[in-house]
């Protein structure tokens, strides 16, 4: 399943010792077993993660999409959940644009050093 995602053993099991991933059990020879569902969750980290989300943030809105995920809840409680992920929107939203701000600072660093390596030839 790591290999599946792009991620580490090590880092499959450090998100589980920081309760961002549950396993669905072990074998016999003790590996660890992951449902389906694991390969999304881990998706969704990986992606927080690369955009700097903390470890709690993640836990925060995977929790909210746990909770979605339960047909039990109320509508009043769908309905405050899923404005919860509004602001998990704005927030990843924000983060993509601070990104973008830096390829771009990243990019004209580059034409620079281009531009710097050309003079000197």
């Amino acid at each position: 399943m790591a290999e599946r995602v792009g991620l580490s053993l090590r880092t499959v099991r450090y998100y589980e010792e920081a309760g961002l991933l549950t396993t669905a059990g072990r074998t016999p020879g003790g590996f660890r077993l992951y449902g389906d569902e694991a390969v999304d969750r881990l998706l969704v980290i990986k992606k927080m993660k690369s955009l700097g989300f903390t470890l709690e943030e993640m836990r925060s809105l995977l929790s909210v999409r746990d909770e979605l995920s339960d047909p039990k809840i109320s509508d009043a409680r769908r309905a405050e959940l899923r404005e919860l992920l509004r602001t998990w929107v704005v927030l990843a939203e924000e983060k993509l644009a601070t990104l973008r701000q830096q390829a771009g600072v990243a990019e004209d660093f580059v034409i620079g050093l281009h531009g710097d390596a050309d003079r000197s030839a």
